[in-house]
């Protein structure tokens, strides 16, 4: 064997097995590369050869020097730490779950879905507080007092059943007359009294209630005897009168000194009211719990309420003329 094939033959097997690349270059500075070995390593090993502690491997191909320590890369065996520092801790499910939620990345359309579902909550929770304050209040009356309440929309019901039965019989009246000109004329004078005992054209008489408030320290106001006759009419008064001013539906209240004024009139205490209608609804509408006896007495006034058989409600208003709204044949 020549001299210049034993360096190939000894470099040979520190090349097959590395474990770690060099990182001092293939040859001293200056050194030629040996050529043989170029051509017989493949071309991704690189053609420097390994080193050891003392020097190279080589037999008179480069001066020997000192090189600091490697540090070796091979796996750490499961459980050691690695020896040029800590290992970083493996993250959990749990950690992964909070450094996805926080800090929280907020994008504008969750800003907007955000807002809606809130105004959705507000609006859900005011109609929730309103009904229980209405079933608060029907929850503290008295069994006595829900029969009464009952029974004012059972006859509220019926007056509507009876009205659409009348509507209906002269419908058919109309039809199956043999003189429907007659028929017609004789339910429009019939119409035309019904509504001048609303309007307050006419004198009517009938059964009902009177009301007698007593305010001697002068605390009533035009706003409590406003809710006194709105209760009237939607316990189903039909004429109301109150001190001598008949009550339609155009009459207005207001305050005036020592007294209250109904359309222009002024009137005094005691006030009295004359009803007419059905005794058992009118009666009950004004004592329900809450109601507008309660009121008035809270205001330290005194109410009274009487059922008749015959109540004369006299007091007449002028008919008025409508500027602008004309009877229409259609």
């Amino acid at each position: 064997m020549s001299e210049r094939e034993q360096p190939e033959t000894t470099r040979r097997p520190a090349v097959t097995p590395p474990r770690s690349v060099p990182d001092t270059p293939a040859s001293a500075p200056g050194a030629p590369p040996p050529a043989g070995l170029r051509r017989e390593l493949p071309a991704e090993v690189p053609p420097a050869a390994p080193r050891t502690a003392s020097g190279w491997t080589g037999a008179g191909e480069a001066p020997r020097t000192t090189h600091p320590p490697q540090v070796s890369q091979k796996p750490q065996a499961s459980g050691t730490p690695a020896a040029d520092g800590p290992g970083e801790p493996e993250l959990t499910g749990r950690r992964r779950l909070v450094n996805g939620l926080w800090p929280p990345r907020v994008t504008r359309a969750q800003l907007i879905v955000a807002l809606l579902l809130f105004g959705l909550g507000f609006g859900l929770a005011v109609q929730v507080a309103s009904t229980s304050d209405t079933d608060s209040a029907l929850r503290g009356a008295r069994q006595e007092d829900l029969v009464r309440i009952l029974d004012e929309l059972d006859d509220r019901t019926e007056r509507l059943e009876d009205e659409k039965q009348g509507l209906e019989k002269q419908r058919e009246e109309l039809e199956n007359s043999s003189d429907q000109a007659e028929e017609a004329r004789r339910q429009t004078i019939e119409k035309e009294r019904q509504l001048g005992v609303l309007a307050g054209t006419v004198a009517a008489q009938g059964p009902g209630i009177e009301m007698t408030i007593e305010d001697t320290k002068r605390t009533v106001e035009s706003d409590m005897l406003l809710d006194a006759i709105q209760e009237l009419r939607a316990a189903g008064a039909e004429a109301i009168q109150v001190n001598g001013v008949r009550v339609v539906a155009g009459t207005y209240l207001s305050d005036t000194d020592g007294g209250v004024s109904v359309d222009g009139n002024k009137i005094k205490s005691p006030y009295r009211f004359k009803v007419i209608g059905k005794p058992q609804d009118l009666e009950p509408a004004l004592n329900i719990p809450g109601g507008v006896v309660q009121t008035l007495e809270k205001e330290q006034a005194t109410v009274t309420v009487e059922r008749t058989d015959k109540i004369v409600v006299d007091a007449l208003r002028a008919p008025k003329r409508p500027d602008y709204a004309r009877s229409s044949s259609r």
